[in-house]
């Protein structure tokens, strides 16, 4: 039972590595900076295309934030009653759902960026160079925000349910020396 929780979990927590791989990519962005230099409008319409995917793929993960949260914390429970120490793995969880919360609504004011895409048509290819540069620049700055407040808070919940399961390894997984070889 402890050992199908612990799967479910790192399961769960793969949708977190989605979260945070997503947030990364600002420093990504660093090589392209539209702040240093007049950049092409091929290279634009490739930014502002990543951008929107790692845009989709972290409202996709705060929709899911809240249920993720409830079946880790229902996990631990289940753990703390089992006698095991989940204080780290706790604290790694509130942490995160904390910074989840603050990161959310910055989430959402950018979808005005989104929305608007200045400088850019419906298909994402550029329309005005100095306007697309603007928005490259400003989502950018919206998703370091998002990664500023998430704080790495995925990546520690993630180590924290890796070190438990390491401290708390299923029976079935222990090797018996009474009975090998």
């Amino acid at each position: 039972m402890i050992n199908t929780f612990f799967k479910k979990s790192i399961l769960a927590v793969m949708a977190v590595a989605l979260m945070a791989a997503a947030l990364p990519v600002t420093s990504v962005f660093a090589a392209d900076d539209p702040s240093t230099a007049q950049i092409s409008n091929e290279k634009l319409e490739k930014i502002w295309a990543r951008e929107l995917k790692v845009y989709e793929r972290l409202g996709k993960a705060f929709d899911r934030s809240d249920a993720f949260t409830a079946l880790i914390q229902a996990r631990i429970d289940l753990a703390r009653q089992n006698g095991k120490d989940v204080t780290s793995l706790q604290a790694a969880l509130d942490a995160f759902a904390a910074a989840t919360r603050k990161a959310h609504p910055l989430y959402e004011s950018f979808k005005g960026i989104v929305n608007s895409h200045k400088g850019f048509d419906a298909n994402g290819k550029v329309t005005d160079t100095s306007q697309a540069q603007g928005t490259v620049e400003a989502m950018r700055d919206a998703l370091k925000q998002v990664k500023d407040a998430m704080g790495g808070t995925g990546r520690a919940l993630r180590a924290a349910i890796k070190a438990f399961r390491e401290a708390n390894p299923h029976p079935r997984e222990q090797t018996d020396p009474s009975t090998s070889g």
